[in-house]
């Protein structure tokens, strides 16, 4: 069974946060990065990238309130507590300040999270961000189907057949939240189903992320930015991307023949990307002062 536990590498730990016992994974070692997965998603979202990533970052793995192993909050009807809640995990391992990586739902979290506690968040990659189409009544047909837990909480029980049948990946994935289901590996279609079913409440990330437009608060956000988008996804447009990129003055990167769910069909991409801006972070800030004021 491909779960949180089963992400080579890492370890499976707990903390009480914002009165909720919340999973989380770490692993890898070297400078932090923090993963935050999207709505009706959890940890094992990142089984492809989070490897990967680790083998040069000191990873942390969060899944979020009401979502696979972590108790739901007892109310939060914005996405502050959220991000409170996934600084708060940083702190206690001790891996701020740090940059921030966060998939659909997880965008507007760390979004939040770099407003809120500018000196914990370094940087800011978002992947496919929900937060401007999701205020808005076009993405309310994904709310729901997240809320009903399709196709996951369905396909759960039989996530292991799936993983092994493209015909059966097609079917679950298709058109909808992969542009190439048969390209899923089989640890990525088991990572995406298997914490469905251990879902608590979804419910409440949904109409706290529905409620707000993410737009309002970006000019609180100061720290670099990145975008990483699948240029066919059709839960969150392309064109969210480019919005988010014009406001945040930040970067985007599109992935050709790729859906929304880009951390498992295209996670060599995702990585690349990644890897990339935060190695031009790192010399912008080993460049001296002097040659560019004297400029």
């Amino acid at each position: 069974m491909t779960d949180a536990k089963a992400i080579t590498g890492f370890e499976e730990r707990r903390a009480t946060v914002g009165g909720a016992s919340l999973r989380y994974l770490v692993g890898g070692a070297g400078p932090a990065l923090v993963l935050v997965h999207g709505l009706a998603g959890g940890a094992a979202n990142w089984v492809e990238l989070a490897p990967r990533l680790a083998r040069s970052h000191r990873v942390l793995i969060v899944e979020l309130p009401g979502h696979g192993g972590s108790e739901p909050l007892a109310a939060a009807s914005t996405l502050d507590p959220y991000a409170d809640c996934v600084v708060e995990l940083a702190r206690l391992e001790g891996i701020v300040p740090a940059p921030f990586v966060g998939h659909s739902l997880g965008g507007p979290v760390v979004l939040r999270a770099a407003a809120r506690h500018p000196r914990d968040v370094t940087a800011v990659i978002l992947l496919a961000a929900a937060g401007i189409s999701s205020a808005t009544r076009t993405l309310a047909g994904s709310l729901t189907l997240a809320l009903l837990g399709w196709p996951g909480r369905a396909a759960a029980r039989f996530r292991t057949s799936i993983a092994g049948a493209p015909w059966a990946r097609s079917l679950v994935f298709g058109y909808w939240q992969v542009d190439d289901p048969p390209a899923l590996s089989a640890a990525a279609t088991e990572g995406f189903l298997s914490g469905a079913a251990l879902h608590a409440d979804v419910r409440q990330a949904a109409l706290a992320l529905a409620a707000e437009d993410e737009r309002l608060g970006l000019d609180r956000v100061h720290c670099p930015c990145l975008l990483v988008w699948g240029a066919s996804d059709r839960i969150v447009p392309l064109a969210d991307g480019f919005e988010y990129a014009r406001r945040l003055r930040a970067p985007l990167r599109v992935i050709a023949g790729c859906g929304h769910l880009l951390i498992g069909e295209r996670p060599g991409a995702c990585v690349h990307a990644i890897e990339t801006f935060l190695d031009g972070i790192g010399d912008l800030e080993e460049l001296p002062l002097e040659p560019e004021l004297a400029g």
